[in-house]
């Protein structure tokens, strides 16, 4: 069989899921960091299960069945009366991942046992190994598997079949046909043992408790049966709601309890009959249609179709998956909307994945199976602390979230203490570095984590940065050790002297020079006496310093200035 139109859409980029959030620098330790951070468009941890491909391969999809063992998706379906060129009644084999068709069986028996071409409504239960046991119209009960020619199959006696469960055998299946409940051999479609009931047309096998759940939605009743005495045991009022519809009856096989699907709502009792509780779901006005469990998460996945009908209050046209605990009845997940999903066409079905991450959900109307994914928004891990660093230091900040699928990460800025968040340019990965300047002192910086399920934000860290002290810094050159000045002081000073010819004040004033030149290694003439017309003084031109009895040094720490007393003068 061609497919019609295949539509997959494209999956959102991801990053890794556990990025590492410190702010650092290289002049300080790691810091430890606290959860915390902020939801965005929703809490942190929120689940929502998206939409990530829609098949279009398998005709109008009635059924589903995801076989435990050998993993393939099963689909029971009717004719698209708008693909006139192709038949696609049967019993579709499609690889999950992708919805590509592996095989069709669209031939079973008829009630002579003649071969044609047959719809599938019901899938009963999976083969060992591999293959299903289907209901087809109106009273066939058939096996197939992936790649055989045509079905097995038999007709069982009496009225059109109204729902189907696995039997207490392997060999046999239960039926309802109409509010009769039978117990029918696969291979021969021979009736094992039948009870009647009061009405109803739908049930439920809790297998591990021996027990079978019919519903009878006109009066309002639910009977318990005993599958080895084939007797009731116990009638349970339902409430008295709406019009009497009823969307399906189903067991979780964890806990017994019996969910019902009644009008807008969905009744749900314990193993015993004691009532727990209503689901309410599809946003009030559409109808119940398909329910499945997951032992994994404790948890049930319901499906809601609109009426189609836009003269109806509430209809929108839209139905929705919705996904609860069972022990508690609360919601596990955001309801997922269904586009265009009424039931104008057909009940809707639903085969959950072991885990729960994967949802499959027919839509009769559109001739599509949907495949919703869980996705969960980003919860932070960890986020930063302030910090404190000196201007020019590195600073580099990292980031941790969950989330499924993986998050991206994006580093933001502020200016402003938070009010207004400006994204970091090229800053789109775990690690992000940069040097500090004096114009980041006081910005603050966060990471924005986001997946497909929502956005959130760790927690923002306030950047504080210092002037760089000057006061250990300097440079020049340490003094020669004693004070003795070297060759070319001792000449610059010495030459003061002797140019000190007419008193005693020049004479010593070169002395003073001379010494303050060996102490410090410049040229210092002293005072009082006449400067040299050439020699060191003169060919390195370095200013003269008047010192006023004192010299004047030099040192590696900075300037410090050492007062030297002279010597009184007699005569």
């Amino acid at each position: 069989m061609t497919p019609r139109h295949p539509r997959t859409p494209g999956r959102a980029g991801t990053a890794s899921a556990a990025l590492a959030l410190v702010l650092a620098s290289a002049a300080a330790g790691s810091p430890v960091s606290a959860a915390g951070g902020e939801g965005g468009d929703v809490p942190q941890g929120t689940v929502v299960y998206r939409t990530t491909a829609q098949f279009e391969t398998a005709g109008r999809a009635r059924d589903l069945l995801l076989h435990p063992d050998s993993k393939k998706l099963y689909v029971g379906s009717d004719d698209l009366p708008e693909t006139a060129e192709v038949n696609e009644s049967g019993l579709h084999v499609l690889e999950p991942a992708d919805g590509k068709v592996r095989s069709t069986v669209s031939q079973a028996p008829g009630p002579t046992g003649t071969l044609g071409r047959r719809a599938v409504r019901h899938l009963v239960a999976p083969l060992p190994g591999d293959g299903a046991v289907f209901v087809y119209p109106l009273r066939g009960i058939g096996t197939a598997k992936d790649g055989d020619p045509a079905a097995a199959g038999a007709w069982v006696p009496g009225g059109p079949v109204t729902d189907a469960a696995p039997g207490p055998t392997p060999s046999t299946v239960l039926v309802a046909q109409g509010s009769v409940l039978s117990e029918v051999d696969i291979a021969t479609a021979t009736v094992k043992r039948s009870l009647t009931l009061e009405g109803g047309e739908r049930f439920a096998h809790d297998r591990a408790r021996g027990t079978v759940w019919f519903t009878d939605p006109a009066n309002r009743r639910m009977h318990r049966v005993d599958v080895t005495t084939f007797q009731v045991t116990a009638s349970v009022e339902l409430p008295p709601v709406g019009d009497g519809f009823a969307g399906f009856t189903e067991v979780d096989p964890e806990t017994g309890a019996v969910w019902v699907g009644l009008d807008t709502s969905v009744v749900v009792h314990d193993a015993s009959g004691k009532r727990l509780g209503t689901v309410k779901g599809g946003g009030g006005a559409d109808t119940p249609r398909a329910a499945g469990f997951d032992a994994g998460t404790h948890e049930a996945f319901v499906v809601w179709q609109d009426s189609g009908d836009a003269s109806q209050p509430g209809s929108d046209g839209d139905g929705a998956l919705t996904v609860h605990h069972t022990r508690d009845l609360t919601e596990a997940a955001r309801p997922a909307v269904l586009p265009g999903n009424h039931a104008q066409s057909g009940s809707a079905a639903v085969a959950v994945q072991p885990g729960g991450a994967t949802v499959f959900v027919s839509d009769p109307a559109a001739g599509r199976i949907t495949r919703l994914e869980r996705a969960t928004s980003p919860r932070i891990v960890r986020g930063p602390e302030d910090r404190t660093v000196t201007a020019g230091a590195e600073v580099t900040l990292t980031a941790k979230a969950e989330g499924t699928p993986p998050p991206t990460v994006a580093w933001q800025v502020s200016a402003d203490a938070g009010r207004t968040w400006q994204a970091v340019p090229g800053a789109t990965s775990a690690t992000y570095g940069f040097k500090a300047t004096a114009a980041d002192n006081g910005r603050r910086y966060r990471a924005e984590f986001a997946n497909d399920a929502g956005v959130s934000w760790t927690g923002p860290a306030t950047l504080t940065v210092t002037a760089v002290d000057t006061t250990t810094g300097g440079g020049g050159t340490s003094p020669a050790p004693g004070g003795t000045a070297p060759p070319t002081g001792a000449t610059a000073g010495g030459a003061g002297g002797s140019a000190d010819t007419a008193g005693g004040a020049g004479s010593t004033g070169g002395s003073a020079g001379g010494s303050a030149g060996g102490a410090s290694g410049a040229t210092v003439a002293g005072t009082g006496g006449t400067a040299p017309t050439g020699g060191a003084l003169a060919s390195t031109g370095t200013a003269v310093a008047f010192l006023a009895g004192g010299a004047l040094v030099l040192t590696t720490a900075g300037w410090v200035l050492v007062r030297r007393t002279r010597p009184r003068r007699t005569g």
